[in-house]
């Protein structure tokens, strides 16, 4: 037969009789932070972490705070130590209530109210992983308290089962894991720079220069060239539904049962942004903030404008004004230059751009899709990595 994974080995070897699952409680203790405000915040200082920073910047384990507090204000507060498990008791949202991260740092590290240190004698990451696990989700739901921001407690979370293994069994789960989470983030940083790399190209081919050097270019004034047309007002309340999505300026808000759009290019009207242009496939409702435009077809390619105008996002962005938000000034956008090349000249550049635009952007194919589906083989196998055959007592 195959020879058995090193993992599996380990289990012949270590555990062959199954593994004992404790209650946290029971392997560790909880201890709650407090007294630490985003407003104690220093430029240099002594390390702490807030649990806002659990919910949006560390993954299973951190090496470095991203924020520092005064040497006085750190000896108020509790401090957790390497190893130690940080933990964030609320959210608003179930799925993230007692999420986590090893702190792997050099040195203590101060910590905020809303959240504990779990301190264990087990491998930090297999803690850490532990509580992203679908085991976890499960047995907390019936800790879960409070209407709008959920939270949990120490007495909750002691009580929660996790697997013990032996410790060579934990450090080999957590460099399995660790090798998935490696190629996630690889994946990811493939991705940015696609998206940068293909920017850059459709800036290129959009240029003046590169264009008048391909043949005789024309600059004209995009309102002689467009008509525009402005999105209709519905809302959540009176029209939700389940088959079309709801743009306005920014991406998709809500679903409803019927649409005014299909497979158009969508300029942002209020509350603009630095991505305010952007292509919508399929069949959609477009609101009132936001704006389609067509073309004479005669004149110039769509998809050759819509590109050119994603390619311009930064100028048209400071074409509006306001102060709480933003709003295009219309007229301004309408006296943009657009440098038009002959119709076929247009064709090419836009068929080129789009074939670019589904490999870097489209869900359905490329490097979103694959990262997708590694994410929800990387859970499945954490997910089965992390339970093992319960050993029974004696």
């Amino acid at each position: 037969g195959r020879p058995m994974s090193r993992l599996a080995e380990l289990i012949e070897q270590l555990c062959p009789d199954g593994v004992e699952y404790r209650a946290l409680g029971d392997v560790g203790s909880f201890v709650r932070g407090g007294g630490l405000q985003k407003a104690d915040f220093v430029e240099a200082g002594m390390p702490c972490v807030h649990y806002g920073q659990i919910h949006t910047r560390f993954g299973t384990s951190a090496t470095k705070a991203v924020s520092y507090v005064s040497e006085a204000q750190f000896a108020r507060l509790k401090h957790a130590e390497y190893g130690d498990l940080l933990i964030a008791t609320t959210s608003e949202d179930d799925e993230a209530v007692g999420k986590a991260t090893a702190w792997l740092g050099d040195g203590e590290v101060a910590i905020s109210g809303d959240m504990f240190y779990y301190r264990h004698n087990l491998e930090p990451k297999y803690v850490s992983y532990f509580f992203a696990s679908s085991s976890f989700q499960e047995q907390k739901r019936p800790y879960l308290t409070g209407a709008k921001v959920r939270r949990i407690a120490d007495k909750g979370l002691s009580r929660i089962q996790i697997p013990v293994p032996p410790v060579e069994i934990q450090r080999e789960i957590v460099r399995i894991l660790d090798q998935f989470t490696t190629l996630e983030a690889e994946l990811e940083a493939e991705l940015e720079a696609r998206q940068a790399q293909y920017e850059h190209y459709r800036n290129h081919l959009l240029s003046y220069d590169s264009l008048a050097a391909r043949g005789p270019v024309e600059m004209v004034k995009l309102g002689e060239y467009i008509k525009l047309s402005f999105g209709e007002r519905i809302t959540k309340l009176h029209d939700a539904g389940t088959r079309y999505p709801v743009y306005g300026g920014g991406g998709a808000s809500f679903m409803t049962d019927s649409f005014n759009r299909s497979d158009e290019f969508v300029i942002s009207r209020f509350a603009l942004s630095e991505v305010c242009v952007r292509f919508v496939p399929g069949e959609f409702w477009l609101l009132d903030s936001g704006i389609t435009f067509d073309v004479n077809e005669s004149r110039c390619v769509k998809h050759y404008i819509g590109q050119f105008l994603l390619s311009r996002q930064i100028e048209i962005y400071r074409k509006s004004a306001g102060a709480a938000q933003r709003n295009l000034k219309t007229a301004e956008f309408l006296s943009m230059g657009v440098p038009l090349p002959c119709l076929s000249e247009q064709q090419r550049i836009a068929d080129l751009l789009d074939r670019f635009d589904a490999l870097v952007n489209d869900i359905s194919s490329g490097l979103p899709a694959e990262i997708a589906a590694r994410r929800a083989q990387y859970e499945h196998y954490r997910d089965r990595l992390l339970s093992f055959p319960e050993k029974l007592a004696d």
